[in-house]
Formats: C-alpha cells, sequence, structure tokens
C-alpha cells in the first residue's frame, strides 16, 4: 500500500519559498540601513565643513577680505548650504525607503512565521494520528495474545 504524503511534506517547498523571501528581505534591509548610514554620514560631514569653514571665517573676522573675496565666501557658501538642504532632501527619502524596505520585511518574516506554525500543527496532527494508530495496533496485539491465551 502506497503512503500518500503527509500534510507536513507537502508544505515543506512552501515554506522554502517563504524562508527564501525572508532571508532576500533581510538582506535588502541590510543593504539599505547601509545606504541609509552612509547617507547620514555624507550630511553630518557636509554639516561639519559648512561649520568648520564658517568658523574659520569668524575667527578670522574677515580681515584682509576684500569685497570679491567676501562675495567668493558668501556665494561658497550658499552652495555648501544648498548641498546641505539636497542631502536631508535625500536622507529623508532614504530614511521613508528604509522604513518601506523594513515593513517588507515584517512581513515577510510573518508570512514564514505562519507558514511554519501550520507546518508544525500539521506536524504535531500527524504524530498524534500515529501515536493513536500504534496504541491501538498495541492494544489489538494484547486483545489476541489474551484471547490465545485464554482455555
Amino acid at each position: 500500500m502506497l503512503h500518500a504524503m503527509s500534510r507536513s511534506k507537502r508544505m515543506k517547498p512552501v515554506q522554502r519559498v517563504a524562508e527564501t523571501r525572508e532571508q532576500a528581505a533581510v538582506q535588502k534591509l541590510g543593504e539599505s540601513q547601509q545606504y541609509l548610514d552612509a547617507q547620514r554620514a555624507k550630511l553630518e560631514e557636509l554639516r561639519g565643513y559648512r561649520d568648520q569653514y564658517s568658523e574659520s571665517f569668524r575667527t578670522s573676522g574677515g580681515l584682509g577680505l576684500d569685497a570679491n573675496r567676501l562675495q567668493d565666501y558668501r556665494v561658497f557658501l550658499a552652495r555648501l548650504n544648498e548641498a546641505i538642504r539636497q542631502q536631508e532632501d535625500i536622507l529623508a527619502q532614504c530614511t521613508r525607503d528604509h522604513e518601506q524596505t523594513r515593513q517588507q520585511w515584517i512581513q515577510m518574516r510573518s508570512h514564514h512565521q505562519a507558514i511554519d506554525k501550520v507546518v508544525e500543527q500539521y506536524r504535531s496532527e500527524e504524530q498524534k494520528a500515529r501515536d493513536r494508530h500504534e496504541q491501538k495496533e498495541q492494544d489489538e496485539r494484547a486483545q489476541r495474545l489474551s484471547g490465545e491465551s485464554s482455555p
């Protein structure tokens, strides 16, 4: 007699797909975090550079700067501030993208956990069915043995 494949074994491919998807989502989340960290570091670097540049101008008191050099300073500072604003926009978008990636990972993880739970439930039911079957066989064997030994 052929034994039908158990439900838990039939679910194995589904379980593997869910696990693969979760692993891909974890990897994507890690990459997203690295990119977010790099963009945050770039913003801090720009801000630090601007602060350092402004401080050096303040400590020198702007002495010895002619009108052209003062204008160059203002233009450069304006460009630096614009670069910071653009980087802040990039960081905000990266933060939103990262949150979306994190939500996708949470969804994949939840799906994988739900499938694992179903498979575990199937295994438990199958084990209980095997235990009941074994108990039934033992009871029948015991009944036969007691029937053979009675006069």
